[in-house]
């Protein structure tokens, strides 16, 4: 099933949750661990995470640097099919920009299609590590749109290739990142919100949003879509806090707010521990507002570690 039709078709809050795939020389028992405490909720939907190539450099004895790319987390387009047939879940793999070119994109999306996957997020990705700017691939897209635009053309049979013949056309449905707090690179709310009505225009179903951790943000951002006459479900994204060092890097990294009140309960917190609790509380109150407002869904991030994810799940009655 489409996850448009899945946020359409329901009067309820659904629930959903996005995973990453583990590191490299793990298995897929790590995610199989992961999942076996969400799956009690059942889900509408399972994200999966990709993940661009990183620079690393490793000296030798003789004192030179060698330059080497390497992806620690592969494995995007495995695990959903691991997670379909075993959960029997409807999967979204993410297809990203960075490091990859369009017939790479291309073959990863045929490849989805033989496997029977018919929902993908297209999203910029993020900007290489070693010079914190996005520099797409020769021969790839330097924007969300542009994936957006491909993934609809072969909706449409329409292959690079132009030569191939009796084209099958796919049927994936497209979801799209929205940022309530506008996107760290964009200049103004304004430039955003068009940049994301570029995307729903081209094909794009549903929006997912970036966390947030104060619901006016969702709830201005929500009004602002309709105003720009976007129309599509608009999918809440929640990551609760769950250490000390999230006040300063979730901030930074995603131009996300943290509220004064959730700031002071966590500086206030004198172990690990109490300081998760304080997420959990937080993002508990976060979801039983935004059902109460009748929210298509909540999107939770549980970067591998769903245990906090479990309890607030637990708590709102999911």
């Amino acid at each position: 099933m489409k996850v448009s039709q899945i946020l359409k078709n329901s009067s309820a809050t659904q629930v959903s949750f996005e995973i990453l795939p583990p590191l490299k020389g793990n298995n897929i028992e790590v995610i199989y661990s992961a999942l076996d405490s969400l799956m009690i909720f059942k889900p509408n939907y399972i994200n999966v995470t990709y993940h661009r190539e990183e620079v690393v450099y490793r000296q030798h004895p003789s004192g030179l640097l060698e330059k080497k790319v390497v992806h620690k987390r592969p494995g995007t387009i495995g695990i959903s099919a691991a997670l379909k047939f075993k959960y029997g879940v409807v999967v979204v793999p993410h297809i990203i920009c960075g490091g990859f070119t369009a017939e790479e994109t291309e073959e990863a999306l045929v490849e989805l299609n033989y496997i029977g996957v018919r929902n993908v997020l297209a999203i910029r990705g993020d900007a290489d590590k070693t010079t914190n700017m996005f520099m797409p691939e020769n021969g790839g897209h330097k924007y969300a749109v542009d994936l957006v635009k491909q993934i609809a053309g072969l909706n449409q049979g329409i292959y690079l290739d132009e030569d191939l013949q009796e084209k099958t056309a796919t049927n994936f449905c497209i979801g799209v990142a929205g940022y309530p707090e506008k996107h760290n690179e964009a200049p103004n709310f304004a430039s955003d919100l068009d940049v994301l009505k570029q995307k729903i225009d081209a094909g794009a179903e549903y929006i997912v949003t970036q966390m947030f951790y104060d619901n006016k943000h969702y709830f201005n951002f929500a009004d602002r879509c309709i105003k720009a006459g976007i129309s599509v479900p608009i999918v809440a994204g929640i990551k609760p806090v769950s250490v000390m060092n999230h006040l300063n890097i979730i901030p930074k990294t995603f131009n996300v707010e943290i509220p004064g009140q959730l700031e002071r309960l966590v500086r206030n917190s004198k172990s690990n521990e109490e300081v998760r609790n304080a997420g959990i509380d937080w993002a508990t109150k976060q979801s039983e507002e935004l059902i109460k407002a009748k929210v298509p869904a909540i999107h939770y991030y549980t970067m591998g570690k769903p245990d906090n994810i479990v309890k607030i799940c637990s708590n709102v009655g999911f």
